[in-house]
Order: C-alpha cells, then structure tokens, then sequence
C-alpha cells in the first residue's frame, strides 16, 4: 500500500466516537402548570426490563436513519401521547458518554396545548405516572452530590503475562458522579438527575 492508497483511505474522513455503544436520546420537557414553568417526569412501567420503576425523561433508542434530535421527539410522542405539533425542541444539552457502554444525546423543549396533567394520555405500556417539578424549585435547590468509583475488573482468563506488571498492572480509574434532588416524596437521580443538572447548569449560566 503506497502514499497515494494510504491518503485516500484517511483524506476528509470525520472521526466518530470508537467502540460500540447504546445510543438514546431523551428530552428534558417543559411546561406551564398553575402560571408557573415546570419540568416533567415519568415513572417508568414496572415491567420494563430495563430500570423499571425508575423516574426518567422521555427517551430511548435512536432508530437506524433517524437524528438524535428526531428520536427524542419521537419517543417523547411515543410514551406522552403527545402529536407533533405539541412539541417545541428548543436546543441541544450535553451528550453523556456513561461507562456503561452508552451514549446519551438529551435536548430541552416545551410541551404546547397542556392545561392539566390530566390531558397527557400517556402509554401505560412504558409509563406508570407522570409528575412534575416547579423550574424555580429545582433552580434554588443544591442536589445531595455523591460520586461512584469505576475501575477494571479484568476477567479470569485475562492474558496478565502480556503486559508490564502483570496482576499489579496499575489501571487508570474514574469518578462517575451521583446526584440526588428530593422533592415531596420523588427521589430523582441517576442519569436522569445527571441530565437534569446539566440543564439547570447551562439555564445559570
């Protein structure tokens, strides 16, 4: 393979983010309730199998061909039974790369045309309830913040003799933080308060 071969294989390519992960995209949506700006939450169906119980924002898988930004409307229409037309994508927030092999890409908008919780039909396939949260009482509020270790733990038949060191290799580690924001009796935290600081962060700013 000559110079002429090698350059065009790399001329012009765009790179991506390596190694394969989950890719979901979720809105963080708002709404006025009672004269006051809100934030809405779900509970997730208990028969999920993937964090049932759990309170989140509306998202999920980014299907093949759709945009980040076209998933999260979708998913959020999904799972409120909400049309098209209610639904005002204001930005982008920050993409959230876990350890945990996924991707995250959140957005921000407005829910249009609700009065009351009551005129949100969500799916109860994937919803057990919805509620929501006063913006200004998250703004005021400091979340309790924690923070969980991540390190490798290298399977068994790991090839220890290949590299320096051996069993005492020294491996890098890292700080995943954990934040907790109490209203009433809702505990949110998770990625979903990771999301939702985030969002409140940028709206200081």
């Amino acid at each position: 393979m000559n110079y002429q071969e090698l350059k065009k294989r790399f001329l012009n390519r765009k790179g991506a983010i390596l190694g394969k992960y989950f890719k979901a995209a979720v809105l963080v949506p708002l709404l006025e309730l009672g004269g006051k700006s809100q934030v809405l939450f779900e509970f997730r169906a208990s028969h999920l199998p993937v964090q049932p119980g759990e309170i989140s924002f509306p998202g999920g898988r980014v299907n093949r061909g759709e945009s980040y930004r076209q998933a999260a409307i979708r998913e959020t229409m999904e799972e409120l039974g909400l049309e098209r037309e209610q639904i005002e994508v204001f930005g982008e927030l920050d993409y959230m790369i876990s350890p945990f092999n996924l991707i995250i890409y959140p957005f921000v908008g407005w829910l249009k045309n609700i009065s009351t919780l009551e005129d949100i039909k969500f799916s109860k396939d994937e919803v057990a309830e919805v509620f929501t949260v006063p913006l200004d009482f998250l703004l005021h509020q400091n979340p309790e913040a924690h923070s969980l270790e991540i390190h490798p733990h290298p399977a068994k038949d790991f090839p220890f003799y290949l590299i320096q060191n051996g069993e005492n290799y020294n491996w890098r580690k890292g700080q995943y933080p954990v934040y907790f924001y109490k209203y009433n009796d809702y505990i949110i935290w998770g990625i979903t308060a990771r999301i939702l600081h985030n969002f409140l962060e940028i709206y200081r700013k």
